[in-house]
């Protein structure tokens, strides 16, 4: 399908400010579990259906995504992919680093993005091949080339299922970004990650993990500002990709390494255990 995403970005931008009024103006009400301490509230169910179906009248020939009700329709390869309330966590504590993701992606790459936090007053967008801005204003990657001067978010520990031995190598990794790099972060929302890794506002941001409705939006805004977004062994970043890594060029190559390594250490470690 041929795509015009000077026409898509705008009416993307509109479902965002639905989207955001929602989160600013209700509580979070009734919270239902989705499993081992994973949640969501009203909110994220009321933010999503009302972004289904805002984007179902202005683009009923684009599918769509969302994290807490799934597909529906059918786009030939054009999904909108909606996270309605990145950061459920912090936004049931009244934590302000939450945010609207909403991605486009074609077959399972993603064209175009917009990333609002509805507390914070800030907008992140981008179309494929026009860069990247924030409230309007065009960004980009930070230049730091040494991991010493880097400040590095990391993505949220595993829960559920497993959640032990998942965590294994991202225990590991945290031992060691805490010896090398200048800070830490863990914000708990990866679009805020990649929105500011796009903002210059982070240096690099490593998550062992990869969902489209948490990446599909931020992916776009990073690559856009001049951010490396790769997997785990270094290739481009896709939907199907196990983990998200982004950085500007100079660090990635090192960032890789140093995630394999994490997985190395966290699998002998494993084995001595057994």
């Amino acid at each position: 399908m041929t795509i015009d995403l000077r026409t898509l970005l705008p009416i993307a931008e509109r479902a965002a400010t639905i989207a955001a009024d929602i989160i600013r103006t209700k509580a979070p009400g009734v919270v239902t579990a989705k499993g081992d301490r994973d949640m969501a509230t009203e909110v994220d169910y009321a933010v999503e259906q009302a972004v289904r179906d805002f984007l179902a009248r202005e683009t009923p020939e684009i599918a769509f995504l969302g994290e807490e009700d799934g597909l529906t329709g059918a786009g030939d390869g054009l999904t909108w992919v909606l996270d309605p309330v990145d950061g459920t966590a912090n936004f049931l504590h009244g934590i302000p680093l939450c945010a609207v993701s909403l991605g486009l992606i074609d077959k399972n790459i993603p064209s175009l993005g917009v990333i609002d936090l509805p507390f914070l007053g800030a907008r992140y967008t981008a179309a494929e091949g026009a860069g990247a801005q924030a409230n309007g204003t065009e960004i980009q990657v930070s230049h730091t080339r040494d991991l010493n001067d880097a400040i590095v978010s990391i993505g949220d520990y595993a829960v559920g299922t497993g959640a032990h031995e998942r965590n294994r190598p991202r225990l590991v990794l945290t031992h060691e970004l805490a010896a090398r790099v200048q800070r830490v972060r863990m914000f708990g929302s990866a679009a805020i990650d990649l929105a500011w890794v796009a903002d210059g506002k982070t240096d690099a941001l490593i998550m062992l993990s990869n969902n489209p409705w948490d990446t599909a939006a931020g992916v776009l805004i990073a690559r856009e500002a001049g951010a490396a977004v790769v997997d785990l062994d270094g290739s481009p970043h896709t939907t199907d990709s196990r983990a998200t890594i982004a950085a500007g060029p100079k660090l990635v190559a090192e960032l890789v390494e140093l995630v394999a390594e994490a997985h190395r250490v966290a699998q002998r470690s494993a084995h001595t255990a057994e």
